[in-house]
C-alpha cells in the first residue's frame, strides 16, 4: 500500500505491534501497515484526506485500553494514534466545563478540576489509563454513574474530522440545545466508524461535601445481587452501588493483603452523597440488613477511599491469575440475582475461569473470564461461555453490552439483540458519513456482504 506521503508515519516492528491490538484479548492475525502519531488537529485531517482519496482504512486508537478489540488493526490497514493530544485547553469553573483533546486520561480531568471543587463523573475502573477519546467511542460508565449518569450525559459537544477530512461541530457549551438532530449524542458510542473526535467539551459536577459509605458482605454473588435489585427499588439513587463475587474477594485479597473474603462469598459497596447523605444511607442500611448481617456504615473518608480502591483493584487482582478478558454484559436490574446465578453455572458448565464484578446500580455486569495458556477470547470454551452470557441476559431483556461496545468480539450478537432493520438503518448512517467505509471497518456494527474491506 502506497502510504509514503501520510507525513510521519511509522512502519517499524515496535511501533506496529504497540497499535496493532487493545486489551480485550482479540488477538489480529497481521499488523498493520503503519501507525501515524498525531499531535494536532491539522495531523488529523492530512491523515484521513489522504486515507479518503486512496480508499486506506483507518483505524484511530487513545490509549489502548479498550475491552471489545474496537481498536485492533490489521493488515492493509493504519492506526491513527491520538494519545499525543492530550492537553487540557480550558477549564471554566463558572460554566463547570473544560475543553479537551481526546488523548487526555480519564483522572487527569477531575484532577485539574479539584482545585475548583469540581469533578468530571464518568470513572471507569480503568480511570488512570484511559483516555476520554476511546471514553466517547465507548460511552464509558463507571462506578458513579449509577447517580451522574454515563459519558453520554457529560459531553456537552465535539470536534469531529470526518473521513474526507473536513470538520464538523456538534453540540457546545450549554447545557440545553434542541436545534437540529443529536449528532453529539450519535457520535458517542460509535466506536471510531463515523468520524474522529480531536475535541471534547465536558460538562464538571460540583464536588459532594457529604459522602457516607456503607459496606455489606453476603453468603455468596448470588444473595448480593438480590440485594442489590431491593436497593434499585427502595428509590433512593446511591452515587455508587457495586458488587463483587466471591472469587474476585479472594483475588483482591490475596494482590492487596485485605480480608474481605473471610466476611463472606459476596460484596456489596454503596455512597450516597450531598445534604442528604446520612438520611439516604440510613434508609438503604435498613434495607441491606434485611440482607445481610455484617454491614458497616462510615462517614471517615479515609475508610471509605479503602473500600473504593478495592472495588477498583479488582480487575489488576484478577489479572494477575491470568489474562482477564472482561465482559460486560447488562440486565434489567431487577434480573441481577438471575444473572449472577447464570454466570455462575456458565462457569461450572463450560470449565471457564469466571469471575464476576458489576456496576449494580445500572444493572451493568462484568463478568471477568480468565483465559490460560494457549487460550483464546475468540474461539473454544471462551467463546462458548460468552455465547451463553449474552443469550442469558437477552432472554432476560439485557444488552450484550453495557459499557465498553462492539468492537469485534460481540458482532455475532449483534442481529438477534439489535433486529435487520435497526442494522440496516445504522449501515445507511454509516454511508452517509463514511461513504467509502474506511473508518475502523467491520467495527461496531455488521456490515453488507462485501462491504468496508
Amino acid at each position: 500500500m502506497a502510504t509514503q506521503s501520510i507525513p510521519g508515519i511509522l512502519r517499524d516492528l515496535e511501533s506496529l505491534q504497540r497499535v496493532s491490538t487493545d486489551r480485550s484479548g482479540y488477538v489480529p492475525s497481521s499488523l498493520p501497515d503503519g501507525v501515524v502519531v498525531a499531535s494536532s488537529i491539522d495531523d488529523v485531517v492530512a491523515t484521513l484526506r489522504y486515507a479518503s482519496q486512496h480508499g486506506t482504512p483507518v483505524v484511530t486508537r487513545g490509549a489502548g485500553s479498550g475491552l471489545a478489540g474496537a481498536s485492533s488493526a490489521s493488515a492493509g490497514e493504519i492506526v491513527l494514534d491520538l494519545g499525543s493530544m492530550n492537553a487540557i485547553l480550558e477549564l471554566d469553573p463558572l460554566e463547570q466545563i473544560a475543553i479537551v483533546q481526546p488523548g487526555v486520561l480519564n483522572s487527569a480531568v477531575s484532577e485539574a478540576a479539584k482545585p475548583h471543587g469540581l469533578f468530571y463523573a464518568p470513572d471507569p475502573a480503568s480511570m488512570t489509563y484511559c483516555s476520554i477519546g476511546g471514553n466517547i467511542a465507548t460511552n464509558a460508565g463507571g462506578m458513579r454513574c449509577a447517580k451522574y449518569g454515563v459519558t453520554r450525559e457529560s459531553v456537552l459537544g465535539l470536534t469531529v474530522v470526518l473521513a474526507d477530512g473536513s470538520i464538523l461541530k456538534t453540540g457546545g457549551q450549554t447545557i440545553k440545545r434542541v436545534s437540529g438532530y443529536d449528532l453529539n449524542a450519535l457520535m458517542i458510542g460509535s466506536e471510531g466508524t463515523l468520524g474522529v473526535v480531536v475535541e471534547a467539551i465536558l460538562r464538571l459536577r460540583p464536588l459532594a461535601e457529604n459522602v457516607t459509605t456503607l459496606v455489606a458482605y453476603f453468603d455468596n454473588v448470588v444473595a448480593a445481587a438480590a440485594c442489590a435489585s431491593a436497593v434499585v427499588s427502595s428509590r433512593i439513587q446511591p452515587t455508587i452501588l457495586e458488587l463483587m463475587d466471591g472469587k474476585t474477594l479472594v483475588a483482591v485479597d490475596g494482590a492487596t493483603g485485605t480480608d474481605h473474603s473471610s466476611k463472606g462469598g459476596g460484596l456489596l459497596l454503596m455512597q450516597t452523597d450531598g445534604l442528604g447523605a446520612s438520611l439516604e444511607m440510613d434508609v438503604l442500611e435498613s434495607i441491606v440488613a434485611q440482607y445481610s448481617s455484617h454491614v458497616a456504615v462510615t462517614a471517615d473518608q479515609d475508610e471509605a477511599e479503602l473500600l473504593v480502591q478495592a472495588r477498583r483493584e479488582a480487575i489488576p487482582s484478577i489479572s494477575r491469575r491470568g489474562f482477564a478478558c472482561v465482559g460486560d454484559v447488562g440486565v434489567p436490574r431487577k434480573h441481577l440475582a438471575t444473572m449472577a446465578e447464570a454466570l455462575v453455572t456458565i462457569g461450572d458448565e463450560t470449565g471457564v475461569d469466571i469471575y464476576t464484578i458489576a456496576h449494580a446500580g445500572d444493572g451493568n455486569l462484568h463478568p471477568i473470564i480468565v483465559l490460560g495458556e494457549g487460550q483464546t477470547i475468540d474461539s473454544g470454551p471462551a467463546k462458548e461461555a460468552l455465547d451463553r452470557m449474552f443469550w442469558t441476559a437477552h432472554r432476560l431483556g439485557g444488552t450484550l453490552t453495557g459499557e465498553h461496545g462492539v468492537g469485534v468480539l460481540k458482532r455475532d450478537w449483534l442481529v438477534p439483540e439489535l433486529g435487520e432493520e435497526s442494522l440496516r438503518l445504522q449501515r445507511d448512517i454509516k454511508t452517509v458519513f463514511d461513504p467509502k467505509g474506511i473508518l475502523n471497518p467491520g467495527k461496531a456494527i455488521i456490515p453488507t456482504k462485501g462491504a468496508w474491506h
